[in-house]
């Protein structure tokens, strides 16, 4: 069994991309699983990692403006178009599966060429555009989320929900959570992540809010993202609060979520995929800097059954610090938001897409 896996750019792509992978190989020892994503992006080290092959194409996203870019985006999707097509023709996998990302676009269309079942994985709300280009040729859209169908086929459509790390699942006791962080046990418990390249505005706020988190009653674990930390240490010097334990980049997040009592983050369908499985309380703020604004959308999925809090990136500098103590604080509203995002979950998603994929090649081989 040949098997094609494409997409990236983002962790929202990636981990998705590996659950399924490592779910396929699971089942399959022997399969031969090919990533494919876009060269500089963090999928070239995430997949290997993961003890994947991957091949990267020299893709990136289009410019908004007509520019030198431009001129190198055009350049750089030709050779992406040659490289793809070369590939397909070469490994002739028996499947081709998009997550996503740029480098989906140009392996999806050249397993369509060649007449390869291609399965499509819709993590958001808001359908990407390389996906809604190419669903009316693929044999299956697996979607995260109802009302799909204003995006994709009605007959393509498979509601599956977002695959989740399997490690995230594995029970890890909360008081070696909190050492393992040097939180106190004693505290409510602030995660913050800005995703796996951090993000700029809900560190600002933390940054603002440094001398109310001081006075509070809460603790913050604080991932500020790799390319933010070097100078948000030296920002705070020696002024930062025993209370805020600011860390580059958190490896273990099944420890993270289980040291965590309510958790902020941007509103990326992984992520929320991952609060839902594990019931965390959270407030998502959703960042201005993706297409669609489709992360708004994915925030306001959640909000209509009152299973998060949204504060817009707007907001965010002047009351995400003080709203994420009151809800701490607020024992009722914890416990609501808890049972209402657990209800959500779909803890089957990584095995239902994976039996659409297997499914999807028995049926075009048969």
């Amino acid at each position: 069994m040949k098997i094609i896996i494409s997409g990236g750019g983002t962790g929202g792509h990636i981990f998705p991309a590996l659950s399924i992978g490592a779910e396929l190989r699971r089942r399959f020892p022997a399969a031969d699983i090919l990533f494919v994503g876009a060269l500089g992006r963090m999928e070239m080290e995430r997949v290997p990692a993961a003890g994947f092959r991957i091949v990267g194409l020299p893709v990136s996203g289009m410019p908004r403006k007509v520019s030198l870019r431009w001129f190198r985006f055009v350049y750089n999707l030709i050779l992406s178009m040659v490289k793809a097509f070369r590939l397909i023709h070469t490994f002739r996998p028996d499947v081709v599966v998009g997550v996503g990302g740029y480098a989906s676009g140009p392996i999806l269309r050249a397993a369509l060429h060649y007449n390869i079942p291609v399965v499509l994985q819709e993590q958001n709300c808001y359908a990407g555009v390389t996906n809604r280009m190419l669903a009316a040729r693929v044999n299956a859209v697996c979607v995260a989320y109802d009302g799909m169908q204003r995006f994709f086929p009605h007959t393509r459509l498979v509601l599956t929900g977002n695959p989740v790390r399997k490690e995230l699942l594995s029970h890890i006791d909360r008081q070696t959570a909190l050492d393992a962080f040097g939180l106190e046990a004693g505290l409510p418990t602030v995660m913050l992540t800005g995703g796996s390249l951090g993000a700029a505005t809900l560190n600002r706020c933390i940054i603002k809010g440094l001398d109310r988190l001081r006075q509070s009653n809460i603790q913050l674990l604080w991932q500020t993202g790799k390319q933010y930390y070097a100078d948000i240490k030296a920002l705070l010097g020696d002024n930062c609060p025993p209370n805020v334990k600011p860390v580059e980049f958190i490896s273990n997040m099944g420890m993270a979520y289980s040291a965590a009592d309510l958790v902020i983050s941007r509103a990326g369908a992984g992520a929320i995929a991952e609060l839902s499985l594990l019931g965390k309380p959270c407030i998502l703020v959703p960042s201005p800097n993706v297409a669609e604004d489709h992360q708004t959308v994915n925030a306001n999925a959640l909000v209509n059954r009152a299973a998060a809090i949204l504060i817009t990136d707007a907001q965010a500098p002047e009351t995400l610090v003080e709203t994420a103590i009151d809800t701490c604080n607020n024992e009722l509203m914890m416990k609501t938001l808890s049972k209402n995002i657990k209800a959500l979950a779909k803890p089957n998603a990584t095995d239902d897409i994976t039996d659409i994929i297997l499914e999807t090649i028995k049926h075009t081989q048969s």
